[in-house]
């Protein structure tokens, strides 16, 4: 459509005129027409009226000191939490906006745009937001439509309902909780022709529910597609391959209503009788739909989100097109520089997930592990061309770690082996890794382990891994006495000369990350391995099924660092209790105040004291430390006094968890005794073998979680040179904040030091903004195709629950007993307050976690297996606890009783 001349300043704008830059004057609906249209697909004609306008009609309203700018500091100041709030302040905005007057020009503008398209012509009035239908955010339905709108003083009226849907409950709230400043905002209005549609819907050009791309979901109804986008009818449903046309599933809706329009205007909603005996869309329709979809998917690069009609004549329109911003990316191959390329469907592993980290990890910390990655797989003879970009098996998505396995699933050794590894260390990621087995994709193409064994021999035997062994087996106490010496020695290691440059601190933290940091593992992991090992040869000496009994023979277990940690608070805690002034302060004021009090010198001298000591020693741990960018302990130790403050509210000698540590151990000396005494009662070299192999089980059992300490010895060691690095970038301006430059990578980072860099803010100011985005993400999926479909998201046909109890959940048993008490779901630990006795529940844990523990009657877990940490720990503490249990966050709430049977791995509402 032509639009006629309005003079320079007109608000209007053809749509064939908008393009994608134009979001701030034209909003996201409005943009994603005009991108359309240029693309040459079908769209009806019509016009937007700018965000000019609507700023014109409020203007009056929102200078300083306006009843909408008092709306909009009264929003800034309201917690995103109250809706009630949120909703009063929404009435009053609306009612700002539908009692201000349309300006006579901007009237007057409309009447002429619409008069252009035709004589009275029906059309539909759209909003189109300014913080609508992005990437990272679709405002889907949050303002208004109007369809089947006739005569120019109708258009005009509806252009203010629509300003005023600006402030919907549903708009603000969202708002409010997207962090969006209620003063940025505006609204476009788009006004286009109606297309009198026989049938109409929305269609996906990727799978919202698998995740899968290059497959289309279309949703479709008679009549107008209001009834589809509203939830009103159930559609009619077919998923189609865009390539080939296929349609691989059909399924009829009932179609009980459909919305027609009235003549004159406005749309009424119909009864169909037998609406649901015939399909409203033919397979040849519904191909051409698909194809049309991967065309739009085409231009504007990622998945879509589109709403279509048919006319009456059978021509196809699109009446609006956003982004599915759902979707998880498909992880990126650094490496390999693509997802699959033409190597077919991969399989991916997140890394992160088992790891038991949830949230995202910043950029510096990402470029750390492809370092570290990178020393790995050089250990193991592995070709690394480029160790910043990590080895071929690395790879990124979300702003989470994963790892191909490709090779494993075609590998008869690698099938065999790592479910197995899994199943104590993350058992939801063991029971999909087996369901991709089964697809035919990933066919066996290895049959035996020589390639395996190529990388991993000369890798142990350099890491003289061994030597370990034998030792440990033995001589097990100058086994253990070598480690701990090992272990002090690398943290004693790695601090550099001083007088170091910024930049021969970025080459510090570089040669730690690419060199120093793995090195310490081999040396250390045989070990745990060991005990483990000894413990299974032990069950099977004693003959199998003896599950419960080698659970008790794990609790109390010495060298454990973790549980040493956690009890030095606890010991920290009673120092403090003694001490009235600082029991006071800890009771008494909140986290955040001592800890910025500890830092200034100012605390209670025994609180003090006891803090610096303690922070030490552990001050380089932290809530989710494996990410580099995570501050330590030491630079905020906020959440340890938070938990400090948990410990005192603790009553009774009986629940004090040094008691409950001993009286653990006692119990496993005692459960080795028994089975000593059952096994000799079997044959007396059978009864010496238990016996060497239970204490073995018990000395480096606890080890498992050194590995993991001296990596994040390692890794607090870097973050401090990165921090002084950060430091003189800031300096030079060339980042606002020294915290920054873990929002940099190492080689941004360096370029940045070096004279004459370009200013990075703005660079960090996005990736800051990208990763708040990514730290709402509340799903991550464990495993991933290339295809972005996530496995455990396709219904199993024999799957079962474990408990025909209503609300039951299930997941694997982690350490056995039973506790009935109250849930407490907790998504973060920093800050986080748990009720003595209490059951956590939580998506995940990581040491940064285990302190709750203490006070913990019992664990449930949305992640991890029977060896996973948060398992370890719960059962050295003799806690109940139940892991793998699938969206237990969201199935459970704070203050539900729950029974949690550790033994059985089932929550059960009581």
């Amino acid at each position: 459509m032509k639009m006629p001349d309005t003079g320079s300043s007109s608000p209007i704008l053809g749509l064939e005129a908008v393009t994608a830059a134009m979001v701030p004057l034209v909003g996201g609906k409005a943009a994603n027409l005009g991108e359309l249209l240029a693309a040459g697909l079908p769209v009806p004609d019509g016009f937007c009226l700018t965000t000019e306008a609507y700023r014109e009609a409020a203007a009056d309203a929102h200078r300083s000191g306006g009843p909408l700018a008092e709306v909009h500091a009264a929003l800034n100041a309201t917690p995103d939490g109250d809706l009630p709030a949120l909703a009063a302040l929404a009435y009053r905005a609306r009612g700002i906006i539908q009692n201000a007057p349309v300006p006579t020009e901007v009237a007057a503008a409309v009447e002429q745009a619409y008069a252009a398209l035709g004589d009275n012509v029906s059309v539909a009035v759209r909003s189109s937001a300014t913080a609508e239908d992005l990437p990272s955010a679709s405002f889907a339905g949050q303002q208004d439509t109007y369809l089947n709108v006739v005569g120019a003083a109708a258009v005009v009226e509806a252009v203010r309902n629509c300003w005023a849907s600006l402030w919907t409950d549903r708009a603000v709230s969202y708002r409010a909780s997207r962090g969006i400043d209620p003063a940025a905002v505006a609204l476009a209005v788009v006004v286009q022709r109606m297309v009198d549609a026989t049938a109409a819907g929305v269609l996906f050009t990727a799978n919202p529910l698998t995740g899968r791309r290059k497959q289309a979901l279309i949703d479709a109804s008679p009549g107008l597609g209001e009834a589809v986008v509203s939830g009103a009818v159930n559609p009619d449903h077919f998923v189609v391959d865009p390539l080939t046309g296929r349609v691989l599933e059909r399924r009829l809706g009932d179609k009980r209503i459909a919305v027609r329009p009235i003549p004159g205007g406005g749309t009424r909603t119909l009864a169909m009788s037998n609406g649901g005996a015939a399909a409203c869309l033919t397979d040849k329709q519904a191909a051409e739909l698909a194809a049309l979809g991967h065309r739009v998917e085409g231009h504007f690069g990622s998945p879509q989100d589109i709403e279509w009609a048919i006319a009456g004549d059978g021509r196809l329109w699109l009446t609006q097109s956003r982004p599915i911003t759902t979707l998880f990316p498909v992880p990126q191959r650094a490496a390999a520089g693509s997802t699959s390329g033409g190597e077919g469907t991969r399989v991916y592993l997140c890394f992160s997930l088992a790891q038991g980290l949830t949230r995202p990890i910043t950029p510096m910390g990402l470029a750390a592990f492809r370092l570290i990655a990178s020393s790995v797989a050089r250990a193991a003879k592995f070709d690394v061309p480029e160790p910043r970009k990590g080895p071929s098996p690395y790879a990124a998505a979300g702003q989470r770690i994963y790892l191909d396995l490709t090779a494993v699933a075609r590998s008869t050794t690698g099938r065999r082996i790592v479910p197995r590894v899994f199943d104590v260390m993350e058992a939801r990621s063991a029971t999909v890794l087996r369901r991709v087995f089964e697809d035919p994709r990933f066919s066996v193409t290895r049959r035996t382990p020589l390639g395996m064994l190529r990388h991993v021999v000369p890798a142990a035997v350099h890491a003289r891994v061994p030597e370990t062994l034998l030792r440990a087996v033995f001589r097990p106490d100058a086994a253990l006495r070598r480690t701990n010496r090992r272990a002090r020695e690398f943290a004693g290691s790695l601090e550099p000369p001083a007088g170091l440059t910024p930049l021969q601190r970025l080459d510090h933290a570089e040669h730690v990350l690419g060199t120093r940091i793995f090195s310490v593992v081999p040396s250390i992991l045989p070990l745990p391995a060991l005990g483990f090992a000894a413990l299974a040869l032990a069950g099977k000496l004693l003959g199998g099924g003896r599950w419960d009994d080698l659970q008790v023979v794990l609790r109390g277990l010495p060298n454990n660092v973790t549980t040493e940690m956690d009890l030095e608070l606890w010991r920290l805690a009673q120092v403090i209790k003694n001490d009235g002034g600082s029991r006071a302060a800890v009771t008494d004021r909140k986290p955040a105040e001592l800890a910025e009090d500890f830092r200034a010198g100012r605390l209670p001298a025994v609180l003090q004291s006891g803090l610096a000591r303690f922070m030490g020693q552990y001050g380089h741990r932290a809530v989710a430390e494996i990410d580099v960018g995570m501050p330590r302990w030491s630079d905020d130790p906020t959440h340890i006094l938070g938990v400090l403050a948990n410990y005192l509210r603790l009553e009774g000698s009986a629940l004090a968890p040094d008691v409950q540590f001993s009286n653990a151990a006692e119990e496993a000396d005692a459960c080795v005794d028994r089975l000593v005494a059952e096994a000799r009662s079997r044959g007396r070299l059978r009864g010496t073998v238990v016996r060497a192999a239970l204490r073995r089980a018990r000395l480096f059992a606890g080890l498992r979680e050194l590995p993991k300490y001296q990596l994040v010895v390692g890794l607090a060691e870097v973050r401090k040179q990165l921090a002084l690095a950060g430091a003189a970038l800031a300096a030079a301006g060339v980042v606002a904040d020294a915290d920054d430059v873990f929002f940099l990578d190492l080689d941004e980072a360096r370029s940045g030091l070096d004279s004459g860099a370009a200013d990075l803010r703005d660079l960090v100011a996005q990736r800051r903004a990208d990763y708040a985005v990514e730290l709402e993400r509340r799903h991550i999926p464990r495993v991933l195709l290339s295809d972005g479909t996530e496995p455990e998201a396709i219904p199993s046909g024999d799957a079962v629950t474990a408990s025909k109890v209503p609300g039951a959940l299930s997941g694997s048993p982690a350490s056995a007993g039973v506790v009935t008490a109250a849930a407490r779901v907790i998504l973060d630990p920093v800050g986080a307050h748990l009720e003595p006795g209490e059951i956590l529940v939580a998506p995940s844990t990581d040491p940064g976690w285990t302190p709750l523990f203490l006070t913990a009657g019992g664990l449930v877990m949305e992640m991890g297996g029977p060896n996973s940490h948060g398992a370890v720990v719960a059962r050295e503490y003799g806690i109940p606890a139940v892991v793998g249990v699938p969206d237990a966050t969201l199935g459970l709430f704070t203050g539900q009783k729950i029974a949690v049977d550790g033994g059985a791995g089932t929550v059960v509402p009581s």
